[in-house]
This record gives structure tokens, C-alpha cells and sequence, in this order.
């Protein structure tokens, strides 16, 4: 079942970066999930499944914005 993520959620990889971070903001939700690097800025653009499978854990969430 698919995760729900928004734009702006913090999220915890099971790997970590090679600048020593594994703390991600989301940037972009679709088929594909852009990603920055919070320690560095990087920007890694990932297939979801992928993405989902390397998530340890959601840090902080953002309510999404209900469209009217």
C-alpha cells in the first residue's frame, strides 16, 4: 500500500548520504519523488517504489491543503 507523502515531509533514509546526512525534505510527489539533502542541498530524483522501500521513517509532516 502506498505511502502517504506530501510536499515539505521530512523524511528519515535507510541510507545515508555521503556527506553524512539521512534527514530528506520531499520537494516533488508523483510516480517519481524529488528529494534535497538537508545538510548539503543535493537533490536526488527517485522512482517511487524505490523511494518507499529506502524510507526508515517519516519525521515531520505537513497537512495537505484541501482543494476546493
Amino acid at each position: 500500500m502506498p505511502k502517504e507523502l506530501n510536499v515539505g515531509d521530512i523524511v528519515k533514509m535507510k541510507k545515508v548520504h555521503p556527506c553524512g546526512c539521512d534527514e530528506w525534505e520531499i520537494l516533488r510527489v508523483g510516480m517519481d519523488i524529488r528529494i534535497k539533502c538537508l545538510k548539503c542541498g543535493r537533490m536526488v530524483l527517485l522512482p517511487r517504489p524505490k523511494f518507499e522501500k529506502g524510507i526508515k521513517k517519516i519525521i515531520k509532516t505537513v497537512e495537505k491543503l484541501d482543494e476546493q
